[in-house]
């Protein structure tokens, strides 16, 4: 009798155990295909391409192979972090802020003394030369700004001034006077980074107040593409490839190093993913991208690069109606409708005409906005590209002869 008891309890168990496990299996598929989220920068008003390939120069930053007697090594973070961390600094962004007039509209503030934080970031002294401190963050952390100021981790604090900034690559150079900064920050070779090593963030989360805050995890994805909305019309219109982590990063943390055991920064802190059910998913500028496009900002104040001379939309976005006046071939699924020719540009000289659909250049698929700029972006002013389109459903090849552009949408 005891015994049929026990058994019986026995089974009970087990099915206990089998109905929890599924139901684990069940609630954690759920979790999965909730979804991603969306893409935000990590600056609190929550406002980011290859760039020419530059010369090097005595004065160019350059990147540096990976500390290996660091990196191998159970190194004590905090002697990591302490040898960095006078390198990152807090970047004030100062707009005028507006007041009613008279009459009830808004007047903006000029004098200096009426400028007001607007936001802040934070940003890595890389370099000093000729009196200067030379500082990267991101774009949108000194955007639309009519003051820059810079806290060090001392807590001193310093004017900047704009070297040059990226709104493709969300990077900016700013620069301060050198005579306060006793930290220059080192760059690894981030194709060397591998997905499994340690990560560990320094920035202001939250802003100045939080200033030279630590957070570590490890990198999560190497080269992960991002796409991301740059110009705000609400359209992804670029690929960032990023390094992924788990890292904390908060608002306030965009501009800020992501270092490696050895503590060299191997990117540059930029966006998160935005969602309440998202944990963990952060990405950073990697450094070698970083390098080319700062050495290129001291230079020129801005990265030039080519054009097609067009204005452009997905064909995957155009409507159904409009896609069969374009008489395309059933098998043409992606590629792009150009909306618009400029009367200057290297499309009008080769050909192209409102309503052609781009299907290949340089050899490459196009499958939308997003790739094209990136095989457009990977030449310079002068190439010859081969661009393969349809018009009126005749395919059709030309060469275009890139020119210069300040333009994004072209």
């Amino acid at each position: 009798m005891e015994e049929e008891q026990q058994k019986k309890l026995r089974k009970r168990k087990n099915r206990s155990f089998r109905n929890g496990f599924v139901g684990g299996i069940v609630g954690g598929t759920i979790a999965v295909a909730s979804g991603i989220g969306i893409m935000a920068v990590t600056n609190p008003l929550n406002h980011q391409t290859p760039a020419p390939t530059t010369q090097a120069t005595e004065n160019n930053v350059t990147t540096t192979k990976t500390s290996t007697a660091a990196a191998n090594t159970n190194n004590d973070i905090s002697k990591v972090v302490e040898n960095v961390k006078n390198a990152v600094v807090s970047v004030i962004n100062k707009q005028a802020s507006g007041r009613n007039s008279f009459y009830g509209n808004q007047q903006q503030q000029q004098s200096n003394d009426e400028l007001r934080t607007a936001s802040e970031g934070s940003g890595v002294i890389y370099k000093k030369e000729n009196g200067y401190a030379y500082i990267v963050t991101n774009n949108h952390v000194i955007a639309n700004s009519q003051e820059l100021e810079v806290l060090l981790a001392d807590g001193t604090r310093e004017k900047a001034e704009l070297v040059g900034s990226d709104q493709w690559t969300d990077l900016a150079v700013i620069r301060i006077p050198a005579d306060k900064v006793s930290t220059v920050a080192e760059f690894a070779n981030s194709d060397e980074v591998k997905a499994g090593q340690t990560a560990i963030a320094i920035g202001s989360p939250l802003g100045s107040e939080f200033a030279t805050s630590v957070t570590q995890g490890i990198v999560s994805a190497n080269n992960r593409p991002v796409p991301t909305d740059v110009d705000g019309d609400g359209q992804q219109d670029w690929i960032v490839n990023a390094i992924q982590t788990d890292a904390a990063i908060n608002p306030g943390n965009s501009g800020g190093a992501l270092i490696n055991s050895a503590g060299q920064v191997i990117g540059i802190n930029s966006m998160k993913i935005s969602k309440s059910s998202v944990e963990g998913m952060g990405f950073a500028i990697p450094s070698n991208e970083v390098v080319s496009i700062i050495n290129e900002l001291e230079k020129n104040g801005k990265i030039v690069r080519p054009a097609l001379g067009i204005s452009m939309v997905n064909l995957t976005n155009v409507n159904s109606q409009v896609v069969h006046q374009l008489n395309l071939p059933k098998d043409v699924k992606g590629g792009v409708v150009v909306a618009e020719v400029s009367s200057k540009g290297s499309a009008k000289a080769a050909g192209l005409q409102p309503y052609d659909v781009i299907v290949e250049m340089d050899g490459q698929k196009v499958e939308g906005i997003q790739n094209l700029r990136k095989i457009l972006y990977s030449h310079k002013v002068g190439d010859k590209l081969e661009v393969t389109y349809y018009r009126n459903g005749q395919k059709h090849t030309t060469t275009v002869s890139l020119t210069e552009t300040n333009n994004p949408s072209l």
